[in-house]
């Protein structure tokens, strides 16, 4: 089955399954941000509706709910009219709806009989400033509105100033501040959360380098502590016992068992400090010695007996080469190979070179795998998210040394490591490492 069709039924099944009512909720919400001046007329609208059921009925009537006997005058209907048209402008400047609102709100109550509800119109204005609004200004303009409303009411309205009427006003606009700046806390709260969300997904990596970067120097830093006064100590031991071996042995034993003594106390302390480094499921250290170039014969065969075809080029050598600088070579080798054999596919075969030039070592690792070639002029693949760290740990390797290590696609398919060591050891020149484009890495072979 075609996966454009899986994925099309898969998504036809999911939009099925989902509820109609959330559907239409989630599509009214972004309907709603898209066009915010249609959400407010429509809103007006409601406003005005509400002023108009609550003006023309009488729900305290003693037969139940009723129509007025005296409606609101012209004036009232127009008051009404003009405090729910200004709702529209509520986003845009909301203290000047505000103003409007209560002045409106204020003029039926003082002037009106009977009251219109006008005052609905400065509720939803208020609930608009506090939520654009800070706590102080929220409380200042709500305290002002809600004041100055209730004592009009009290003070010039035609109803007795005690009336409950006149004290649900203070309530109603009370109530509307504290919901403003109720929904004002809560967006804050949730922009808040997503800030530092984004801040801690950028700084991740930053942290987690840096946290490395701090680990490495410390333990640098013990080694240095452990190591250096123990060899300090056997080099100057070391030299008076050579000194004195001819006229005074009995000194020159002594002088000896000190630099036993201090070579056993720093391999205890430094068997310690790198323990500390492994982990509680990690086997024990090896005690045969490392490999090197010497045993890429026995590698080679490992990956032959594998169905792998490996052909080894690499001359004798005169000098042998620095501990550090044969492990390397061994370990790129050794990676590139099991690269070879985990992604080249069937039909692959592996050529090993290893040549000496200018003081320095060429190791170059080709294959003939069906790797993809990129296009003339293009950068090569990254690795894709989630893959192995088997070349990284070999640019690592051979980086350490001073050296350059590169990979990437052949022209016309296939794979190529290329890595030049020093094979004096570590060059003390301190430069940038090499990048290493990779299209291939530990990942599985479908994320070539």
């Amino acid at each position: 089955m075609p996966c454009g069709w899986r994925a099309q039924v898969s998504r036809s099944r999911t939009a099925t399954a989902r509820p109609p009512a959330a559907y239409t909720a989630s599509s009214v919400r972004r309907k709603a941000r898209a066009h915010p001046r249609l959400l407010d007329a429509v809103l007006a609208a409601g406003v005005l509706l509400c002023m108009l059921a609550s003006s023309l009925t009488d729900p305290h009537h003693p037969d139940g709910p009723t129509w007025q006997a005296a409606p609101p005058d012209a004036t009232g209907f127009t008051l009404m009219a003009l405090g729910a048209a200004a709702l529209v402008l509520r986003r845009r400047a909301p203290r000047t709806v505000l103003a409007a609102t209560s002045a409106a709100s204020l003029a039926v109550l003082v002037s009106s009989d009977p009251r219109t509800p006008v005052v609905m119109s400065a509720a939803v204005a208020l609930y608009t400033v506090a939520a654009r609004t800070d706590r102080p200004t929220t409380w200042r303009i709500g305290l002002l509105t809600s004041a100055g409303l209730t004592a009009g009411a009290m003070l010039c309205g035609n109803l007795p100033w005690y009336a409950q009427e006149n004290f649900g006003i203070f309530a109603w606009l009370g109530l509307a501040a504290a919901a403003g700046d109720a929904v004002r806390s809560r967006r804050a709260y949730i922009t808040a959360i997503h800030e530092r969300a984004d801040r801690a997904e950028r700084t991740r990596e930053e942290e987690a380098r840096r946290r490395v970067a701090e680990e490495r120097l410390r333990i640098a830093r013990d080694l240095h502590d452990v190591v250096a006064h123990h060899i300090a100590l056997v080099n100057v031991q070391a030299g008076v016992a050579a000194h004195v071996m001819d006229r005074r042995p009995d000194q020159a034993k002594e002088a000896l068992a000190h630099v036993r003594e201090a070579s056993r106390s720093a391999l205890d302390e430094l068997r310690a400090t790198v323990g500390l480094l492994r982990q509680s499921g990690d086997p024990e250290a090896p005690t045969e010695p490392a490999p090197g170039l010497a045993r890429l014969d026995d590698l080679a065969e490992r990956f032959r007996n594998a169905g792998l075809p490996v052909e080894i080029a690499c001359p004798d050598r005169g000098d042998p080469l620095p501990a550090a600088v044969d492990l390397a070579a061994y370990r790129v080798v050794q990676e590139a190979l099991t690269n070879v054999h985990k992604h080249a596919g069937p039909g692959a075969r592996a050529e090993v070179s290893i040549v000496p030039v200018d003081g320095q070592v060429e190791i170059t690792v080709l294959d003939g795998g069906p790797a993809a070639t990129p296009a003339p002029g293009a950068a090569p693949a990254e690795p894709p998210p989630g893959g192995g760290h088997g070349l990284l740990g070999m640019r690592e390797r051979v980086t350490a040394l001073g050296g350059t290590c590169t990979a990437g696609p052949r022209f016309g398919g296939g794979f190529r490591v290329h890595a030049i060591l020093p094979a004096q050891g570590a060059a003390p020149a301190n430069r940038p490492p090499a990048p290493v484009p990779s299209a291939r890495t530990d990942a599985p072979k479908d994320g070539r």
